[in-house]
């Protein structure tokens, strides 16, 4: 209950920090998206349930922040914080080059699930600026803010479980009814 109600102050105050400054930090022509970058480190140490309820509400307050189309913003955090947690709980679950392989896949996979739910909704931004001018400057700059986003988040979120983790939560199994832990 307690990592809930941190991970949602965490995000809204990140979601506040993109759309007033990070927003218009231009480099290269790419963007960081620094509230992606946070819900991926919070779903991968808490989990599908916790990073989609954590994404539904960074998302909105993006979304009413920057007068964008309600929901949008929303259904696409939601669905970065359940996966990301789902891929936590298998692979990844406190390890940075898990973050980062995270950070750069949904990166990418955001802007073409942005690209095609806008195109559906009838706004026609270009998919050349989109994947091509603007894509690999914020992969790069979202890969680099992620190395101290996951530190904050292991900061803020303790790893659940540690050396007394089952192996079968982390995506493996134990033979013969016994035990078997991941150290």
């Amino acid at each position: 209950m307690i990592d809930g109600v941190k991970a949602l102050v965490l995000l809204c105050v990140v979601a506040v920090l993109q759309t007033a400054a990070f927003s218009d930090v231009q480099i290269l022509g790419g963007t960081p998206d620094v509230v992606l970058v946070v819900l991926i480190g919070v779903a991968l140490l808490r989990g599908p349930v916790t990073g989609a309820l954590a994404g539904f509400l960074a998302g909105l307050v993006l979304d009413v922040a920057t007068l964008d189309t309600p929901g949008v913003t929303s259904l696409l955090l939601v669905l970065v914080g359940y996966w990301v947690g789902r891929y936590g709980e298998t692979f990844a679950h406190d390890r940075q080059p898990g973050a980062t392989l995270a950070v750069v896949a949904m990166t990418v996979v955001y802007a073409i699930a942005a690209l095609a739910l806008r195109a559906v909704l009838g706004e026609s931004p270009s998919p050349r600026l989109v994947l091509v001018d603007h894509l690999f400057p914020s992969l790069a700059l979202n890969a680099l803010v992620g190395v101290p986003a996951f530190w904050l988040c292991r900061r803020i979120f303790r790893p659940l479980g540690g050396p007394e983790r089952y192996a079968g939560s982390a995506g493996g199994s134990s033979s013969g009814g016994e035990t078997e832990f991941v150290g």
